[in-house]
């Protein structure tokens, strides 16, 4: 992945540029300590395109942030050589796998980039809750939710696919979702 710096007299498109895959945004005129700020970030992402998508992601927020704007969170996802940017409310659940951390969503399978924990954090605030210490669902995917035992529960989501509720996390999945 290119790493790719935009410089520019207009701070308008400052957002898009980030969406597109910016590393910074810089304004005219170019201080010299903040040029080189922004070359030393993008000699530490060469080489590095899981880095650069997520920098991407973490400097669109931030750009957002900045103009006032509500930040259009993305999650970045990976198939082989390939990185995808992907709409929260497309994905259905995280789930881990040892080290790995699985994207799932309605059409596709996508490794991701983020602990389960670091994901949890990036989307606070959303419809992601921890079902399980290996899983993180989307509730506005959930379509049904059984009961296992008196403190499991089973939740179907729309795609069929099912996860097991742990005991630890049973009573806040069930107040969360009646």
């Amino acid at each position: 992945m290119p790493v790719i710096i935009v410089i520019t007299a207009y701070d308008q498109h400052a957002i898009r540029a980030f969406e597109a895959g910016a590393l910074d945004y810089l304004l005219k005129p170019v201080a010299a300590d903040r040029l080189t700020l922004a070359i030393d970030r993008a000699r530490r992402l060469v080489g590095k395109p899981g880095n650069v998508a997520e920098q991407a992601v973490k400097w669109t927020e931030v750009a957002a942030e900045r103009q006032g704007v509500a930040a259009p969170r993305k999650i970045v996802g990976r198939i082989g050589e390939e990185y995808f940017l992907l709409e929260p409310d497309e994905v259905l659940a995280f789930q881990a796998d040892g080290d790995l951390v699985w994207i799932l969503t309605a059409k596709r399978k996508y490794q991701g980039t983020l602990t389960l924990k670091a994901m949890e954090e990036r989307l606070k605030g959303l419809s992601f809750h921890r079902v399980h210490r290996a899983a993180l669902v989307n509730v506005k995917h959930v379509r049904k939710m059984a009961p296992l035992s008196s403190s499991r529960w089973l939740l179907t989501l729309e795609n069929s696919m099912e996860f097991v509720v742990s005991k630890r996390q049973a009573q806040s999945v069930r107040d969360l979702l009646s």
